[in-house]
């Protein structure tokens, strides 16, 4: 993906060549060349290009990466305050809560509905099977984030350590 950077600088480039064509526009009209009128459209459309690749390169956020986070894959949405998150089975508690830091950075948006007294919810799950058929949630912690953008990025990480041993006894019990 094209950084923040790359498409200023494309947009620089972009602008110069699009200042070219207004030249040759201009010296098209002085010598009443027959392109001229070509060249007052390639030059509009220059103008427009840049104006686009120049907004797109104000536009894009990057994402941010959180060492020691693991895959992990959205489950649950509500598209307001709650979504629900599967990491996998062999998760320990500092990949999650860098897991759970990376979800927060990364799902949340100043789009989602919410009132600012109110928080973003993003659960961790996985799933395990105790017996043959059988399919057990564990949550595992969740992060809070509040949607005040005057709080800056106010995360709250609760890792439910009860449930990794729980989750460490199922694994180890379970026929392999």
């Amino acid at each position: 993906m094209l950084s923040t950077a790359a498409l200023l600088n494309y947009s620089k480039w972009i602008g110069f060549f699009t200042l070219f064509c207004a030249f040759l526009m201009v010296l098209g009209f002085i010598f009443k060349w027959g392109i001229r009128f070509r060249l007052v459209g390639i030059t509009a459309f220059m103008g427009v290009l840049t104006g686009g690749v120049f907004a797109l390169g104000l536009g894009l956020f990057n994402r941010v990466e959180v060492p020691g986070a693991v895959q992990y894959s959205r489950v649950y949405d509500d598209g307001d305050r709650q979504i629900v998150i599967v990491v996998k089975p062999q998760t320990t508690p500092t990949e999650l809560e860098a897991t759970l830091q990376q979800a927060g950075a990364d799902l949340f948006s100043p789009g989602r509905a919410g009132r600012p007294d109110e928080r973003l919810t993003i659960r961790a799950r996985t799933l395990i099977h105790p017996e043959p058929g059988v399919s057990e949630p564990v949550y595992l912690g969740q992060v809070r984030r509040s949607y005040s953008p005057e709080k800056g990025q106010d995360l709250e990480v609760d890792l439910y350590l009860e449930r990794f041993a729980h989750l460490q006894e199922v694994m180890e019990n379970s026929p392999a």
